[in-house]
């Protein structure tokens, strides 16, 4: 059946929009916070205070004029990502993976001149992928090389993890691939796979994409079932250390495994989407309310990671 009734959907646990942001986002969110996590560059320096790695930062371009300075800068680079600080679901990122001659490379093959990476950074800092359509300013950090176990499964792009956080508990976790219908980019809403991870062990548990069960990677022809994310544990921890570099109650937090680095912290999204309770095949509610039960908190990231595998794990 394609249709399930709002009852069935609640009793089985699932978090619907309008509870989401009443019940978890609007209590405990507080909206001071926002602007760290809305913002990519403020994200990175806030983090990196609480031992939570990200890619390197190359270049921050806050003026017109310093955009001259671009050109110097990615002489000798083949590769790098550029960044509207302020963008959402991947607006403005373009990803350069090689160089032939005065021509950079994009992740899907296309040869770009430098010139129009600059006007790039024009339309950036005009604020052309800004939340609010406000001036901006560009980030360009190093290129992240998936690890080769993860990158085999993904279509061109980079595939991450996102992770719920609810008051620095790690609750959730799904690996996204990215597709051709997604254009190499991993976001569900445009056609990437998301895949449910088993809290406890990193496993792959689920697969879906457009929010239908599939086994097989659409354009890889890879099977989805028996994914192992590498260094599980440490990522559950990073994203439980956001808590106390962010104060939010509520958040998404996307990582990557890098072939050099490890984990890395992407961003963070203080108001993360529901479809990773699809690919996870379970309902978000009785994890929240099994946190909010605690009598009493752990209050290290470890601790609160190792009780979230113990308690969250579908694999025991």
């Amino acid at each position: 059946m394609d249709w399930i009734s709002p009852r069935r959907l609640n009793r089985i646990g699932m978090l619907n929009m309008n509870r989401r942001n009443v019940d978890y986002i609007a209590r405990y969110n507080d909206r001071s916070s926002y602007p760290l996590v809305d913002n990519k560059l403020k994200t990175k320096l806030a983090v990196g205070e609480y031992d939570v790695k990200t890619p390197q930062l190359l270049q921050v371009v806050r003026q017109q004029h310093e955009i001259s300075h671009f050109r110097e800068m990615a002489e000798d680079l083949s590769g790098f990502a550029i960044k509207p600080a302020k963008g959402s679901g991947g607006k403005g990122i373009t990803v350069i993976t090689g160089r032939d001659g005065d021509d950079f490379i994009k992740a899907s093959g296309a040869r770009i001149p430098v010139a129009m990476l600059e006007r790039h950074l024009t339309n950036i800092l005009a604020g052309l992928y800004s939340l609010a359509g406000t001036p901006d300013v560009a980030i360009v950090e190093d290129l992240v090389e998936s690890s080769p176990g993860l990158a085999k499964y993904s279509f061109q792009g980079v595939p991450d993890i996102r992770i719920i956080v609810f008051q620095g508990y790690p609750i959730m976790a799904m690996l996204r691939l990215a597709t051709k219908a997604s254009d190499g980019k991993a976001n569900l809403h445009q056609g990437a796979v998301g895949v449910g991870l088993d809290l406890g062990t990193g496993r792959s548990l689920n697969a879906v994409q457009f929010n239908r069960p599939i086994t097989l990677h659409p354009d890889t022809g890879l099977a989805l079932e028996n994914i192992q994310i590498e260094s599980w544990e440490n990522m559950l921890e990073m994203a439980s250390r956001c808590y106390e570099a962010t104060g939010l109650g509520y958040m998404g937090v996307d990582l990557v495994v890098d072939a050099h680095q490890g984990p890395l912290l992407l961003e963070l999204n203080a108001r993360p989407g529901l479809a990773i309770q699809m690919a996870n095949g379970c309902g978000l509610m009785p994890r929240l309310k099994a946190i909010e039960g605690l009598k009493r908190p752990h209050f290290s990231p470890r601790e609160r990671a190792q009780f979230a595998m113990k308690s969250f794990s579908r694999m025991q």
